[in-house]
């Protein structure tokens, strides 16, 4: 079960892009809690940045990072207890997205399905938008 968390960005930052949703599945949020619980002495304004970068054998591909807080413009969803912080530029690529985490018998990681992509690669880490 996955749930569906719409965020408006922060005050002072441009008005191009009004909100951003971005769907975390359960299993993807206790991962990310298990991880963060692991760094020690991060602030209660810490959480997870969401990042497209360019990249990847496609032309992005995604960036998942634990910050102390967030920055200015940033949009900052809570998914499941999880805080997520979704820069501008991100933003226009992430909407709508989907984080798993997923278990097979080639590993385990998280996945992301992305309606705004026109493209991927092999290794499913890379997208075309």
């Amino acid at each position: 079960m996955s749930t569906q968390t719409t965020a408006t960005e922060t005050p002072g930052a441009a008005t191009a892009a009004p909100n951003i949703t971005l769907n975390v599945t359960e299993p993807a949020a206790v991962e990310i809690k298990k991880f963060m619980a692991s760094e020690e002495g991060l602030p209660e304004t810490s959480g997870l940045r969401v990042r497209v970068v360019p990249g990847g054998c496609s032309g992005f591909q995604y960036s998942l990072n634990i910050e102390e807080e967030s920055r200015q413009g940033d949009f900052i969803l809570n998914e499941h207890g999880v805080r997520l912080f979704v820069d501008m530029f991100s933003a226009q690529y992430l909407n709508g997205v989907q984080i798993d985490y997923v278990t097979g018998v080639m590993g385990s990681g998280f996945t992301f399905t992305n309606p705004n992509a026109t493209g991927s690669c092999g290794c499913g880490t890379s997208f075309t938008a």
